[in-house]
């Protein structure tokens, strides 16, 4: 029964209601979902999975799936409603599951952290490998995600001072050299810069693999000062995994991944890092629905690195704070942080102090591309209000040009001009939205990011529902047919 998806039995088996209610309000049919799920186990790499509409009917009158099946489940419907839908809020059963795999609220500790890093990371190694994700994981939201990231705050005793080596123990097995760390951080800049230019689905594994490997070099004895260092390549890293799982749709894993970068920047010492990874985290909140989340963290990144964070730290903050308050429906907080975003990154000067580089993507281009959206979402939320369409397009329009003379930032560019189409359906501009629509999915081809491609149909799908009747809307549908079919993306 594995090849399709098969249940556990279940002698007393009544009508899942709950699956039954999420699934009649989605407006999907049965073969609708049946697809949906394979085309989500395939990106899993779950290629035994094969669902139809006779096995969705089973679900809905009381089997219990195996996983990955409540998983992927539970990220559709999340995706569906713009806000987290769990396993259980289904109906469903979750598989039991270790610490390492379930849950936000870890120890904060250097050696669990180094524990926990290394288990996660390995376990998403070996099952992307094996073909299938075995258990499941679940979103954290609300107060179950808020109050042990909040613990982020608390003082960590100081270590006490290190004796001096002697220089044959400083040569002992184990301890890395100089130029080793340098080549390390050197590595997480390269790939950083292959995932601003081809997404997250090309080089996901790698930095998984890279970030197993530096769990290794955590457990060996080392100095204090290259612990530290090593632990801030591995929040780097782990905040690097998450995004390229944000990026491609496997929210569970990114999240996860997101928190244990927190712990490792907190072991390093490291406070803007710290913020910059809740600011990741307040992003994918945004992306699901959950807005006040979303705010929670932004403001819990900037009382963290309220005496440290650079100008250009602080008005990427603020751009976040402004997306927060846009999906909350609050224009008033919502303009005023886009002022404070604008007003910080006039500080912001290269060669009085320059930024690390997690921080180098956001440019100008970024800064004009956040605070349009802000304004994008505004409309949305207002009801596609036509006075925030106006205020996002100018700035939309300056992102835009300056993301097309950027060969680096292809995705920010995609992203761009979709939200760019977004603003000219919400001006009932449809002519010019079909052609930058058709501008995103050129550069798309070249970008494995689902989230891009997503964006991508959804803008599609309310051109067709609005406008379908216009040539230039009937040739962009078959456009997408052609250059973005739906097919699995690798991970």
């Amino acid at each position: 029964m594995g090849g399709n998806g098969g249940s556990g039995v279940n002698a007393d088996k009544r009508p899942n209601e709950l699956l039954g209610s999420w699934f009649v309000r989605s407006g999907w049919s049965k073969g609708e979902l049946a697809r949906q799920v394979n085309r989500r186990a395939r990106q899993l790499g779950a290629s035994h999975i094969s669902t139809d509409t006779s096995r969705v009917r089973r679900w809905l009158d009381g089997e219990n799936p195996r996983e990955p099946i409540p998983r992927i489940l539970s990220e559709l419907f999340s995706e569906r409603f713009g806000c987290v839908v769990a396993v259980e809020d289904l109906g469903l059963r979750a598989a039991h599951q270790s610490p390492s795999v379930s849950g936000v609220d870890l120890p904060w500790t250097g050696p669990q952290t180094v524990a926990l890093i290394s288990e996660y990371s390995r376990s998403d190694l070996m099952l992307a490998r094996r073909g299938f994700l075995g258990s499941s994981l679940a979103l954290s939201a609300g107060p179950s995600l808020i109050e042990p990231m909040q613990r982020w705050l608390v003082p960590t005793p100081t270590p006490p001072p290190e004796e001096p080596e002697h220089p044959a123990a400083a040569r002992r097995a184990g301890r890395l050299s100089a130029p080793e760390l340098d080549l390390l951080e050197s590595t997480t800049v390269m790939f950083r810069q292959w995932d601003a230019q081809c997404g997250g689905g090309l080089r996901r594994k790698a930095v998984v693999g890279q970030l197993h490997e530096v769990t290794d070099l955590l457990q060996e004895p080392q100095p204090a000062a290259t612990s530290r260092r090593l632990f801030k390549v591995a929040a780097e890293l782990a905040e690097l995994a998450g995004w390229m799982s944000y990026d491609v749709g496997l929210q569970p894993t990114a999240q996860k991944y997101f928190v244990l970068a927190l712990h490792a920047s907190k072991e390093a010492g490291d406070k803007p890092l710290g913020s910059y990874i809740l600011s990741s985290m307040s992003r994918q909140m945004i992306h699901l629905g959950r807005p006040d989340d979303a705010l929670e963290l932004i403001h819990l990144a900037q009382y963290g690195s309220r005496d440290c964070a650079s100008p250009r730290t602080q008005s990427m903050l603020y751009a976040m704070e402004a997306r927060a308050y846009a999906n909350m429906g609050q224009p008033g907080k919502c303009k005023r942080a886009v002022r404070m975003a604008e007003d910080s990154f006039e500080d912001v000067h290269d060669w009085d102090d320059p930024d690390p580089d997690w921080i180098r993507f956001f440019s100008q281009a970024e800064l004009h591309g956040e605070n349009s959206h802000s304004f994008r979402d505004l409309a949305y939320v207002a009801g596609r209000s036509p006075t925030y369409a106006s205020l996002s397009e100018p700035l939309m329009q300056k992102a835009v040009d300056l993301f097309a003379k950027d060969t680096e930032h292809q995705r920010s560019y995609a992203l761009n001009l979709i939200g760019m189409a977004t603003v000219h359906l919400l001006r009932r501009e449809p002519e010019q939205s079909a052609v930058l629509a058709k501008d995103a999915m050129a550069v798309a081809r070249k970008v494995r990011s689902e989230r891009v491609n997503t964006r991508i149909r959804k803008t599609v799908d309310t051109a067709v529902r609005d406008f379908g009747e216009l040539a230039e809307v009937v040739d962009l549908a078959e456009q997408l047919a052609v250059d973005l079919p739906e097919t699995a993306e690798a991970v």
